[in-house]
Parts: C-alpha cells; sequence; structure tokens
C-alpha cells in the first residue's frame, strides 16, 4: 500500500476547526452553538469592497501579476504610510492570505531544519506552516499570570544556535490579544541585529487596539530593521473580509523580497476578484474602524468581567485582536470542549471553543486552557459564559 509522508503524518490538526463534525452534529439534534471558536467577525464588510465587486464589469477573469497588481501595491503603501510605515509599492508582495505570506517569508530565509523562535502561545497554524516549510519551532514560553507578556531577553539569547533563522512574533497578539510595547520591539531588534536574525511580525490586527493608553509597534516604525524586518499583512480581520484570501509580505530587504517574488511566480498570481474587493475597501472610512474599536471594546469588557466572575477561572487581559485565553478548572480543554458538543447543553444551547494546547509547541503547556474569540454579540458573548460556568460545574460531577 502507498505510504502517506513524514510531512504529512506530523502535519497538526486545526484546534480551531478539529471540533467541527462535534458542532455540526450538535446542530443536527436542534442546539444552537456559539461558535467562541474562530476568528470569523459578525461586522459587516464596508460596502465599497462589496460593491467593487457586484457593479464590475470584467469579461475575462485574466492572471494578475505575481506581486499584485501596481495599482493596489500603491494604494497599500499609501495606507502603511498613514500608518507610519514608510514603504514604496516595490515592498510589498501580495499574497493568498496572510497564510501564504507566512508560508513564503519562511520559504524565502529558512532552510530544512533550521529554526525561528516564537514566543508562546502563538496562532495555532505557524505550526502547520513550519511543518510544510521543514522548520523548526523553538518556543520561548510566555505565562497567563504575566499576561502573556514578552518573555526575558536571556530567555530567548539562550535558545538561539546556528540554526536560528528569526524571531516571529504576532503583535496584537493570537491567540492572547498581547499588545507589544515599544520597549519590547526595541530589545528584539537588539536582539536580531546582534545575532543577525530576521523578526518577521504579524500585523494582521493593527486596527483592533482598545486601551487609550496603547499604541501598536510596527517594526518598521524606526527600529532600524530595515535588513531584519519582515511583515505580514491581511485584509481578512481589518474589514472582515476573511474569505477574500488577500494579504500580503513586507519588507526592504532586497533579497527576501527578490526571493518571495518568486515563490510567488510559481503560485501564478493572488485571486483577480478579490483583489479588487481589496483594493476598494483601501477607501473604507475612518468612522468605520472607529465603530468598529468601540464594538470590540465593549465586547471584551464585558467577556473580560462575565469570565472574571466564574469560581477558578484565570483570564488574560487582552489589548488588541479579538481573542482572551482562559484557563478553566477542569481536567483536560480537549475532552472539555468535545464535551460541550457532544453531551452538554443549557436550554438547547451550547458553545464551541478551541482548545488552547494546539497553540503551544510545547508537550504539556495549555491542556486546561481556551482560546474564545470574541467575535459575536455582547449578549451572545453573556449567553455563553453563562453556558461555560454551568457546564464546568456540570463537567466536574462526572
Amino acid at each position: 500500500m502507498p505510504s502517506i509522508s513524514t510531512k504529512g503524518i506530523n502535519m497538526p490538526e486545526s484546534p480551531i476547526r478539529k471540533l467541527v463534525p462535534y458542532a455540526e452534529n450538535a446542530k443536527k439534534k436542534g442546539i444552537e452553538v456559539f461558535h467562541l471558536n474562530i476568528g470569523q467577525p459578525d461586522i459587516k464588510t464596508p460596502d465599497v469592497a462589496l460593491e467593487a465587486i457586484k457593479n464590475n464589469t470584467i469579461e475575462v477573469l485574466a492572471y494578475g501579476r505575481s506581486e499584485g497588481s501596481e495599482k493596489y501595491r500603491q494604494k497599500l503603501a499609501n495606507y502603511y504610510v498613514q500608518h507610519k510605515i514608510n514603504i514604496t509599492a516595490n515592498e510589498i508582495v501580495v499574497t493568498t492570505g496572510g497564510s501564504e505570506a507566512l508560508l513564503f517569508a519562511m520559504g524565502s530565509i529558512c532552510d530544512p531544519g533550521d529554526e525561528i523562535i516564537i514566543p508562546e502561545p502563538f496562532y495555532a497554524n505557524y505550526n502547520g506552516f513550519s511543518t510544510a516549510s521543514g522548520v523548526q519551532i523553538v518556543p520561548v514560553i510566555s505565562k497567563i499570570e504575566d499576561n502573556f507578556a514578552l518573555p526575558s531577553i536571556s530567555d530567548f539569547e539562550k535558545l538561539i544556535t546556528s540554526k536560528t533563522k528569526a524571531i516571529l512574533i504576532c503583535n496584537p497578539g493570537n491567540p492572547t490579544g498581547y499588545l507589544y510595547s515599544k520597549e519590547e520591539i526595541e530589545k528584539l531588534a537588539e536582539i536580531v541585529k546582534k545575532h543577525d536574525l530576521f523578526l518577521i511580525a504579524d500585523e494582521v490586527y493593527r486596527e483592533f487596539i482598545y486601551d487609550d493608553d496603547a499604541k501598536h509597534q510596527s517594526v518598521l516604525h524606526n527600529f532600524g530593521l530595515e535588513e531584519n524586518a519582515i511583515i505580514i499583512d491581511s485584509v481578512s480581520k481589518r474589514y472582515s473580509m476573511c474569505g477574500a484570501r488577500i494579504g500580503c509580505l513586507i519588507s526592504k530587504n532586497k533579497e527576501v523580497l527578490n526571493t518571495a517574488l518568486k515563490f510567488a511566480q510559481a503560485r501564478l498570481c493572488p485571486p483577480t476578484l478579490a483583489l479588487i474587493a481589496s483594493e476598494a475597501a483601501l477607501e473604507t472610512p475612518q468612522s468605520y474602524f472607529d465603530e468598529v474599536t468601540v464594538e470590540y471594546k465593549s465586547r471584551r469588557d464585558v467577556l473580560i468581567s462575565e469570565l472574571s466572575s466564574i469560581e477558578g477561572v484565570k483570564v488574560a487581559s487582552p489589548k488588541g485582536a479579538f481573542y482572551c485565553v482562559v484557563e478553566l478548572p477542569v481536567d483536560n480543554a480537549d475532552k472539555f470542549a468535545q464535551w460541550l458538543l457532544e453531551d452538554f447543553n443549557l436550554n438547547s444551547q451550547t458553545v464551541m471553543v478551541a482548545p488552547a494546547a494546539g497553540f503551544y509547541s510545547s508537550k504539556g503547556f495549555g491542556t486546561k486552557q481556551i482560546r474564545i474569540a470574541y467575535v459575536l454579540k455582547k449578549e451572545d458573548l453573556i449567553s455563553s459564559v453563562k453556558i461555560l460556568k454551568s457546564a464546568i460545574s456540570e463537567y466536574n460531577k462526572i
């Protein structure tokens, strides 16, 4: 019998999506499932993006440029300049989602067996991207007790070897919602320059920051990282356009850009219709983001307040994105999450969460933690926490 590749066997399941069959079965039984497991915003996509598709008169849906159209990249560069990220259109490679940008980044800077240091917990698909690229993730642990703050510099430096090629951060963070301070980015900049490494920053949640004293610090904000920094970005969360699958890789390092372009040429081009919608989305007024930010802040505050009222629960307070990591008083979060869908409901309702062990690469970590995406309206979040509270009590009696 033909055999599956070792790479395929080692490819991890998504902690965000692996419970879908159980959720579908629950729905078939007439149970309403509140989806707290996936970062799919319920915020409406900007009208300007949808109208660009509806009103388009394209007669031949042709290939586009591998790096994305010059017009879109120029408009995108203007967007970044407004955020004090001074880049040009030629320093952008448009990708099929931020996922492809990460794959291009890993493929451009790493050989099989090379290492990337990542503070964990981290976006679960980093595990998948690294496996696909033959890259070894080296985790540096951040803790819920410290609100998932950046670990000390010594923790990073003791992990650097001749195989280390980069440090990867997500800012603001998925799954923690942690927002890196200027001082923390300065420390990371110091490390990567000292050891001649890349600093890859996944900045897809840039707009979603909720506290008045908080500010997003991009790795291309005057930290002297012109040769070291690679930014990963996407329209998915910013414009509530997850299905568009348009992202980008940004760097001032010409070798990185030229190499990433070769990967882009190999897959031909990003999706043309989605690129049209993404270009139109750049015309979205600031008022859209102001309203979205107010809504997510309100949701965060409600969720944290409700969760904090459950005895035995620990919850980190996110400053950005729309996720939080919650430690539950249960024996195993994976078992609990599946039980919620298979065996529990409160008034014919239950919740679907993402077990957090899948956001770690270190074995044994996050086994009692879940990630919650607060992408539902406040009333549904309150109902969800009520269900969780009842479920924890019932589960621990079994």
